[in-house]
This record gives C-alpha cells, structure tokens and sequence, in this order.
C-alpha cells in the first residue's frame, strides 16, 4: 500500500484519536502535495463542529433570561445541544467516508 494514502486516510481518521492536531502536523511533516491537501482538508473538517460552540455558550448562559419559571423546559439551550450533535455527526461519517473513499481511489 502507498504510504501518501496511508497518511492521508490517518489524517481523516484522526478524528477519533487525535482530533485536529494530527491533521495539521501531517500538514507541516509532510513534503507530498497529495497528503497535504488531505491533512488541510481534514484539519478544516475537525474544526466544523467547533463553530457550533458558541452557540451552545450563549444557550448555557442566557438560557435562565429567556424562561420566566423554573418549570419551563429550556428550548434554546436543547436546539443549540442538538445542532452541536447533529453537526459531530455528520462531520464524523463524513470523514469516515473520505478516509475509506482516500483507500479506494
């Protein structure tokens, strides 16, 4: 097997052992062109689900302005919990399916 399509597929796969850190020392150790697009690439999709967070910040901290009683089941605070998990998901299939996809080809 080709070690460019190794280290590629390792960057994606990253996502479950290293986060993004690995994708971007595979960026700056590498001299392959091909591995470097593939580390820049998943570097910019382990960050994605970090744009969520400071939504769910603001739901955490303004979520007691926005209900009026104790009773009240805080809606801002679950949507903001749920497009944070929503978007973990799909960036993690999505990466599962680059990493395989990087085998292949």
């Amino acid at each position: 097997m080709d070690t460019d399509k190794i280290l590629s597929a390792l960057g994606y796969f990253s996502i479950f052992f290293a986060g993004f850190i690995f994708p971007l020392i595979l960026f700056f150790a590498t001299d392959s062109e091909s591995v470097k697009e593939h580390a820049k690439k998943a570097f910019i999709s382990h960050i994605i689900p970090l744009l969520s967070l400071p939504l769910l910040l603001f739901a955490v901290f303004m979520e007691p302005t926005f209900t009026s009683g104790a009773n009240e089941i805080p809606f801002f605070f679950l949507g903001a919990l749920l497009l944070s998990l929503l978007l973990s998901f799909i960036v993690v299939i999505w990466n599962i399916i680059k990493g395989i996809k990087v085998f292949t080809v």
